[in-house]
């Protein structure tokens, strides 16, 4: 049985937890923007409950992938590039096991909520619980809805890696719920979204093959990269958006500028590709939301200190 935590990181997928990082910063730099508040205590306690419901989504998302087929469709598809940990398909560990440690990042994110709900009310519990139904219903039955194909799946990731972080975040520094908050997620929303949508592209044979429908199923590969540049422009034009209405200071234009290198992806593709090439637009994508989302975080900062 392995026990190491390097292990037990890797399966769950740490790699990618800047994702959850940057919201989380820029809900805790938008309160400090907006209030000129800051309680380093509450702050560390939201990042490691969000970082925990965020590796149990991750594991909770391979366990139900396993259990539903989508794994073994992945192993067996040539052109599929096969983005899960492994473990249970290969045999590494047990299914029980592996479900054992899922529950226990989930149990540390609820105790996180409990702790931080004794300081700021109840009401934080709500942003705990929309984000704990999201990361499970995402794929466990009877909701699956990541495997719907309908957007479903792009609104929730919207919601769990920019709404309910972020606002949850400044709700928890400033126990208010501001349509500026709301604002603020909407960039780094948007741009995480985009990141999952990419990462669709590399797999969807085997998606389509195990029933799992997700948005680039539906749309086919043409139109699924057409739909990715759309959104890419919707995240980045967002930020403008943000800046014309007051809630980022005007300096945050400097934000736009990853969008560059990753603009400059696209045209490399062909109505079809193969998988492995979406390897660069998944990079570029995540290379682009994070930089940008650093950029506000900072911008917002300064504008606090100003």
């Amino acid at each position: 049985m392995h026990t190491s935590v390097k292990f037990w990181m890797k399966t769950a997928r740490s790699q990618v937890l800047p994702v959850m990082v940057l919201p989380v910063l820029i809900g805790a730099a938008g309160a400090f923007a907006v209030y000129e508040t800051f309680h380093l205590g509450l702050f560390l306690l939201t990042l490691i409950g969000a970082l925990s419901a965020h590796l149990f989504s991750n594991m909770i998302n391979d366990l139900w992938d396993y259990r539903n087929g989508v794994d073994i469709a992945a192993e067996e598809t040539a052109a599929a590039i096969s983005t899960n940990s492994r473990v249970l398909p290969s045999g590494a560990v047990p299914e029980r096991t592996f479900s054992f440690v899922t529950w226990l990042f989930f149990v540390i994110a609820l105790l996180c909520g409990v702790v931080i709900s004794a300081f700021v009310g109840w009401t934080v519990l709500l942003f705990a619980a929309a984000g704990g139904a999201i990361a499970y219903f995402y794929v466990a039955p009877p909701l699956k809805f990541g495997y719907r194909g309908k957007g479903y799946s792009e609104v929730a990731i919207f919601l769990a890696f920019g709404v309910l972080p972020v606002v949850g975040t400044y709700y928890v520094l400033t126990e208010q719920l501001d349509v500026q908050a709301f604002m603020m997620s909407v960039p780094i929303g948007i741009l995480t979204t985009l990141i999952l949508f990419n990462h669709h592209f590399l797999h969807w044979q085997a998606d389509k093959a195990s029933g799992k429908v997700t948005l680039v199923v539906v749309l086919g590969e043409k139109g699924a990269l057409r739909f990715s540049k759309v959104l890419a422009s919707l995240g980045f034009f967002s930020i403008i958006v943000g800046i014309v209405v007051g809630v980022f200071p005007w300096y945050t234009v400097l934000a736009i500028l990853p969008a560059i290198p990753l603009f400059k992806v696209y045209p490399s593709f062909n109505e079809t590709n193969a998988n492995e090439s979406y390897v660069k637009l998944m990079g570029a994508s995540l290379k682009a939301s994070v930089r940008s989302g650093l950029i506000i975080t900072i911008c917002l900062v300064i504008s606090g200190l100003l």
